[in-house]
């Protein structure tokens, strides 16, 4: 049996890295283009949604993998879509309630991860790295694109 690696997979880490962009992107084009900072603002609540939803799939995933679903695993794996789903869809004038809203799930999620066990060692890391980069675009964007 080959032991599990430390290192985070290459194509992992490159995905991650580039998935960033849909974060960092936003309130980079709100301040370079104000003509479009209400797009930005769409498109950055809009990608964050699918992230959380995302995260909180990958988790489902991992929990329905074993011979014995936890209920309450697969449950709370559901939450992070129906969050995501319930900010989305509130108007554009809560456009700061739905940033805020999609900060605080993607961070509740990073702590369900990093404390998660049965993950390989390298996951907390790359979450880690990607969870932060997710908020610092969130908290810039909620600067740079609401008003």
């Amino acid at each position: 049996m080959t032991p599990a690696p430390t290192k985070t997979p290459q194509v992992v880490l490159i995905y991650g890295l580039l998935g960033l962009s849909g974060f960092l992107g936003p309130p980079l084009v709100g301040l370079l283009a104000a003509d479009y900072r209400a797009l930005a603002s769409l498109f950055l609540v809009a990608y964050a949604a699918l992230i959380l939803s995302f995260l909180g799939g990958a988790r489902w995933g991992l929990a329905v993998a074993g011979p014995a679903p936890s209920p309450i695993t697969v449950s709370l794996a559901m939450l992070p879509t129906l969050f995501a789903l319930a900010l989305i869809v509130l108007p554009e004038s809560h456009r700061l309630w739905q940033i805020g809203g999609l900060a605080a799930g993607l961070a509740l999620q990073w702590i369900w991860d990093i404390r998660a066990r049965g993950l390989p060692d390298w996951y907390p890391r790359l979450r880690t790295t990607l969870s932060g980069g997710a908020l610092l675009g969130l908290i810039v964007g909620a600067f740079t694109l609401t008003g």
